[in-house]
């Protein structure tokens, strides 16, 4: 094992048998007949009935008019934003950027899938501090950024771990800016947001939309991802742009860039087969939440935060934040860390450590943009009380194993495991 074995501490416990994953894709059997009907059919290419039935079946659950089916979240993400600073600054030249040289707000805290697209479009992220009550994009850094850069006509929220932002906010302070919003619902596939006094899903709450069905995500297709929009001519365009911006011609005749962007059929046919399980397990999610904050009430951390009357989150990964007068000391370099123990204290690196040793998957926090190397240079912008909320986030939390797999008995050694990184 490592360390752990001949720490007092973990007397008597014994590594589990089988991996406790942090978030593992869960088939039920449904997938199986689908994709064995695209095969038994020869479909198996960017074409056939699973994916016009999931595109349909999705619009219809979350409550949008068009779907349009993506070999991943990623390629959603990069179509929304490109298509954004199309209708933002207009169709740019073939060897430029829809954002070329323009400014865009960014989720700091969030996977770099989110901001990658940017770049991809030439654009430059402007990153976006994070609020305590959900760890999502600080309304109050938004309007300190729109002051610092009036010209800013875009921005990009993520929604973390599963649980909406603060987005009648950010809509209130993007409309006041003549902003669009594209909503990063990658990870909060089923969360529901309270908007205007109305429930809805995340998916839907910006002005071109994004979902992941990735194989860690609350349901999976192994891949793939969705734009959604209710404009029927966003929804043609994106699916243009996916299948090579291929015109219709009877030759290969193009106009415009176009990318090898759309959904198989195959992948199709597992996220076919998980559609009718959404609640099923975000249920499951929950109960492991809920098992976590009772289990670790008594320690001197707290679950990653939602607002109760504004969100129903889907749960996707179960998060703790250590108190500060409970940290031990912990550094970081690039790739490398150390930590020391101290009585009575811990660290997010010590937990990790500690139930990767009892062969469990946890995680670190999403490391912030902003002190990413690639995006170190870009500008971030805080709240006016200049507490870097994100970095703050990153150095005391962790995300623990969330499986919705995971047993009740498994729950309660890990739970355990975390308890005696406290001794």
């Amino acid at each position: 094992m490592n360390r752990f074995s001949n720490d007092p501490r973990f007397a008597g416990i014994e590594p589990f048998a089988q991996k406790v994953w942090l978030s593992s894709p869960t088939m039920h059997g449904d997938e199986q007949h689908w994709i064995n009907e695209a095969f038994r059919t020869n479909w198996v290419s960017t074409l056939g009935a699973n994916i016009n039935e999931v595109e349909k079946q999705m619009a219809a659950r979350l409550g949008v008019r068009y779907a349009v089916a993506l070999s991943c979240g990623t390629a959603a993400l990069h179509l929304a934003t490109k298509l954004a600073g199309e209708k933002l600054y207009g169709q740019p030249r073939t060897n430029e950027g829809a954002l070329q040289g323009r400014r865009v707000f960014c989720s700091d805290m969030t996977f770099d899938a989110s901001i990658n697209p940017v770049a991809y479009e030439a654009g430059e992220a402007i990153f976006i501090d994070t609020e305590p009550e959900t760890w999502n994009m600080s309304p109050a850094a938004l309007e300190k950024a729109f002051e610092r850069y009036p010209d800013v006509r875009l921005i990009v929220a993520a929604h973390l771990y599963g649980t909406p932002g603060k987005m009648e906010e950010i809509r209130r302070i993007a409309d006041a800016h003549g902003a669009l919003i594209v909503e990063d619902a990658a990870e909060s596939l089923g969360a529901k947001y309270k908007m205007n006094g109305e429930w809805v899903e995340t998916g839907t709450l910006g002005d071109f939309n994004c979902i992941s069905f990735n194989g860690n995500k609350i349901i999976t297709g192994s891949a793939g991802g969705m734009f959604l929009t209710d404009s029927g001519e966003d929804a043609d365009k994106v699916r243009k742009w996916s299948t090579q911006s291929r015109e219709a011609a009877p030759w290969y005749q193009h106009a415009e860039l176009g990318y090898n962007y759309r959904m198989s059929n195959i992948i199709a046919g597992l996220v076919r087969g998980q559609i009718p399980y959404i609640e099923e397990h975000i249920a499951q999610k929950k109960a492991v939440y809920e098992r976590y904050k009772a289990g670790l009430s008594d320690l001197p951390v707290r679950m990653n935060p939602f607002d109760a009357e504004k969100s129903r989150p889907n749960f996707w990964l179960s998060c703790i934040l250590i108190d500060e007068d409970a940290m031990e000391p912990q550094t970081r370099g690039e790739t490398t860390y150390e930590y020391r123990s101290v009585p009575g204290k811990s660290c997010p690196m010590e937990i990790l450590d500690a139930i990767t040793a009892f062969n469990a998957e946890g995680r670190p926090i999403w490391k912030p943009m902003h002190l990413q190397p690639i995006y170190r240079s870009n500008a971030f912008v805080s709240t006016d009380d200049g507490v870097d909320v994100s970095a703050d986030v990153f150095r005391r939390g962790l995300c623990l194993p969330s499986d919705n797999k995971m047993t009740p008995d498994q729950q309660d050694r890990i739970i355990d495991i975390i308890h005696r990184c406290f001794r």
